[in-house]
């Protein structure tokens, strides 16, 4: 019987976010694919750990070697292209008997690896996509400052944007997400700098998950940081305030 491929949003971290019907379809998968590093389980698998049946089979769809090559270089985009390629191929043929899981974590659709997929797998199988919450939105709520007011504008920027590229959204925006940040933070501090938004940022390392780390970015001093961190600045625009209240603050 022809099944489908079933990619699940796990949400930032914490398997207790995760939605009732993503863990309903955890629990219950068969056949189950996760993206990984070499040699190493994968965030997406570690959120799972001790809810896939034991008769689960899983298929580790381990990334290419690529950080020696440049990321916006031809030959990435190639040997990331391939990889791509096969595994879209290896679903759809596993979907000819089957239903088959993959995870994701944070929300497939924002910034998932599993978006390369998806465009590869149209009119060659039937595809689900189940929503889940984004890192970004559990690293705000761990710093237990509200994200965006009113009008406020919100920018979600890659790290890997070069100093100029980031100097112009974090002066035009009101809130920020600063994404794949890791050996990039020298150059997205420098850019913060620039901006005049310093002062307001605040790195979150492994929101919701163990070892999760809030600071304010200028009482840290590393370097670099793990993949899952993010840089955040919150927006601080129209609020609700009483006549009453708003005459006696500017008094």
């Amino acid at each position: 019987m022809m099944g489908k491929i079933i990619c699940v949003g796990l949400g930032p971290g914490d398997p207790e976010l995760m939605s009732v019907r993503a863990d309903r379809l955890v629990r219950a998968a068969h056949n189950v694919a996760y993206f990984r590093k070499a040699g190493r389980s994968g965030q997406a698998r570690r959120i799972v750990e001790g809810m896939l049946a034991p008769q689960a089979v899983e298929y580790p769809m381990e990334y290419p070697v690529t950080t020696e090559i440049a990321f916006d270089s031809a030959t990435y985009n190639d040997v990331l292209a391939r990889f791509y390629d096969d595994w879209a191929g290896r679903l759809a043929d596993l979907a000819q008997t089957g239903d088959i899981v993959v995870l994701c974590e944070g929300d497939p659709f924002f910034y998932g690896s599993f978006m390369h997929l998806h465009v590869r797998l149209q009119g060659r199988c039937d595809v689900e996509v189940v929503p889940g919450i984004t890192g970004m939105t559990g690293c705000w709520h761990a710093t237990g400052v509200p994200m965006t007011w009113g009008d406020d504008v919100l920018s979600v920027l890659m790290g890997t944007l070069s100093e100029a590229e980031l100097v112009r959204h974090m002066t035009g925006a009101d809130a920020l997400a600063i994404m794949k940040t890791g050996r990039n933070l020298p150059k997205v501090r420098r850019a913060l700098a620039s901006a005049g938004r310093l002062q307001d940022a605040w790195l979150v390392e492994r929101g919701t998950m163990p070892g999760q780390r809030v600071a304010r970015l200028t009482e840290t001093t590393i370097d670099d940081c793990p993949y899952f961190a993010i840089v955040l600045v919150h927006g601080r625009g129209r609020r609700p305030v009483a006549v009453e209240a708003a005459a006696g603050a500017a008094a």
